[in-house]
């Protein structure tokens, strides 16, 4: 039996009231793992490293950004002061809109336990929270979220006043039945300003959307991803992963989306989050970041190695991690930079958070927003080009970002990464960390959503 090492300790909070308490991270073996106990409810314990990359090498020293204009104050301390409140040791990077509580699908897994019950919140509403923005950091970049965000018909007018208002970055998160269903629809997007879609892509098998959406929506996927090539809006490619359904597929994700740029740009991977609606009784054993880039290295046969990723450099380490990829002609994958580490660049050390903030911002748009391309793709081999115009659009055109993030649910919930998340969902004037926000207990308890 490994033996047992407590690393540090932080606090949480009970699975089943929500009630803050202690808790240890343990070492057995190379893997780490969450204990605490409620006094009311007893022990828990949850797997957040899974080892094959040393746990201690992973960290790294993150300087705290104060929040710009904070909404709250603190008075019960972390999580139950959100809005910001000037404890929160780190700015907005990304702000989620939420423009519907409704969505198409019923997929048996959701964390904002989307319907179809509840009123949209009216454009007005909407735009006042976005100029409140501006006061708050801003111009931020903002992702349409929800429920699934193209059941408003007026998705488009959102992102023309919030351009008009200087955010400069307009995403959708979206399942994609709209945009593969409706003639047009994702060209009145790009006309109205949007630069990227956020896209549901748990797979390459309708078995895997059968289990986690319910559905078959592998076809769907595929048109909505050749609806936005004809439109000129860069796609990001979304898989929650969830053990025994899709981890297999995650070099066969990665194939497909090298199959699809320049209009894939990216992969944005996001391990099981158990908060809202989902099969009760979560695991100890979870699929976390460090088991996601074994599998990457495996299935990828070594051409993208554990070694080329690296944690973002603003928000907890533990929270995410990136890198940068060419593709060859024969979709094969070499690290963009050998050796180099590969970050969104938000915590480098620049005299003020907003500095910092612009530069995260501009990188996000800079991977992920799709351009129009006319000119035939090439191999990034510079022996294959003709000239030193062609080896550089080829770098531009041939590039993936490829990136992950794990958020945190009622069982593995950190309040020290907690503090430092810069993903926040705006509610009204208030901006609430996203994990904080969809945090629920095991009888759908809630702290804020819903409330």
């Amino acid at each position: 039996m490994s033996q047992r090492v407590v690393l540090s300790q932080t606090e949480s909070v009970c699975p089943i009231c929500l009630k803050k308490i202690t808790a240890d991270r343990v070492k057995r073996g190379e893997t780490v793992f969450m204990e605490k106990i409620c006094a009311e409810h007893g022990f828990f314990e949850v797997e957040v490293w899974g080892g094959h990359l040393s746990y201690e090498d992973w960290d790294r020293i993150k300087e705290p950004s104060t929040p710009v204009n904070p909404a709250t104050s603190v008075e019960h301390g972390c999580p139950f002061d959100c809005g910001l409140c000037p404890a929160h040791r780190q700015h907005s990077c990304c702000v989620l809109l939420e423009i519907t509580e409704r969505c198409n699908l019923g997929c048996p897994i959701c964390f904002a336990s989307s319907g179809d019950a509840a009123d949209d919140p009216p454009i007005e509403s909407l735009l006042d929270t976005m100029r409140d923005l501006l006061t708050r950091g801003g111009p931020l970049n903002i992702q349409l979220s929800g429920g699934e965000p193209s059941v408003r018909d007026d998705v488009p007018r959102i992102i023309q006043e919030g351009k008009k208002m200087g955010h400069p970055f307009f995403q959708l998160n979206t399942n994609g039945i709209r945009l593969a269903e409706e003639e047009g629809y994702a060209q009145s997007l790009s006309d109205a300003g949007l630069d990227c879609v956020f896209l549901q892509f748990d797979g390459v098998t309708d078995e895997v959307y059968r289990q986690i959406r319910g559905r078959d929506l592998f076809d769907i996927k595929k048109k909505a991803i050749e609806a936005c090539q004809k439109a000129g809006i860069g796609v990001v490619l979304v898989p929650t992963l969830l053990n025994g359904v899709n981890i297999k597929e995650i070099g066969q994700i990665l194939r497909f989306a090298a199959e699809h740029i320049p209009t894939v740009t990216g992969v944005h991977f996001q391990p099981m989050t158990f908060a809202g609606r989902y099969p009760k009784g979560a695991p100890v054993n979870r699929f976390t970041l460090s088991h996601l880039l074994y599998e990457i290295e495996k299935q990828t046969g070594g051409e993208m190695k554990m070694t080329d990723f690296s944690p973002a450099e603003a928000e907890n380490a533990y929270c995410s991690f990136s890198g940068s990829f060419l593709v060859d002609r024969d979709n094969t994958f070499r690290a963009k930079a050998a050796g180099k580490k590969s970050s969104c660049g938000c915590g480098s050390p620049l005299p003020k958070a907003a500095d910092r903030a612009s530069q995260a911002r501009a990188y996000v748009a800079k991977a992920w927003k799709g351009t129009a391309r006319t000119r035939p793709l090439k191999s990034v081999s510079a022996s294959d080009t003709a000239s030193l115009d062609d080896f550089l659009d080829t770098l531009k055109n041939r590039q993936l970002a490829i990136s992950a993030m794990t958020f945190m649910d009622a069982w593995n919930l950190d309040l020290d990464r907690l503090r430092d998340c810069y993903i926040h969902i705006a509610d009204g004037h208030r901006l609430i960390p996203f994990c904080a926000y969809n945090l629920s207990a095991q009888n759908g308890k809630t702290l804020y959503r819903h409330k």
